[in-house]
């Protein structure tokens, strides 16, 4: 298949299958005789493996590692359990900081009651202030 194929079976850009030729995370493609790339279903399997594990947040090192260990399929899987293991560590730091943040957006939410914004106490606590504005005319 060419490159457009795959990028729609896929939901790539054909610019991002390029670039993952290029960094050696999707093997090259065959040239057809009028010199297109032609796409294999391994292709479609190995664009398939990495749009996945990006769409779970494994940056492009671990996408690496991952394929590498996957063509080792007698191999114990520990090595793929630490990857997972550190990866789930990264969203529960990540939960804990959106829900910090979702926590203290909705604590400024509650403390403002004000009708003005020279009032409002969300604007004060983003640390803007009357005394520290910049006037328009400066």
């Amino acid at each position: 298949m060419r490159i457009g194929e795959l990028a729609r079976a896929t939901g790539t850009k054909a610019e991002t299958i390029r670039y993952y030729e290029r960094e050696g995370i999707l093997p090259s493609a065959d040239r057809t005789d009028s010199n297109y790339r032609d796409y294999s279903a391994g292709h479609l399997a190995t664009l398939n493996f990495v749009r996945r594990a990006r769409e779970l947040g494994f940056n492009m090192a671990q996408v690496r590692e991952l394929l590498k260990l996957s063509d080792h399929e007698d191999n114990d899987c520990a090595d793929v359990d630490k990857l997972v293991k550190d990866q789930l560590v990264e969203v529960d730091r990540k939960i804990a900081d959106l829900t910090s943040l979702r926590d203290e957006l909705g604590q400024m939410l509650t403390s403002c009651q004000a009708d003005r914004i020279g009032d409002c106490r969300i604007v004060e606590s983003l640390g803007r202030t009357r005394k520290t504005q910049v006037s328009a005319g400066s």
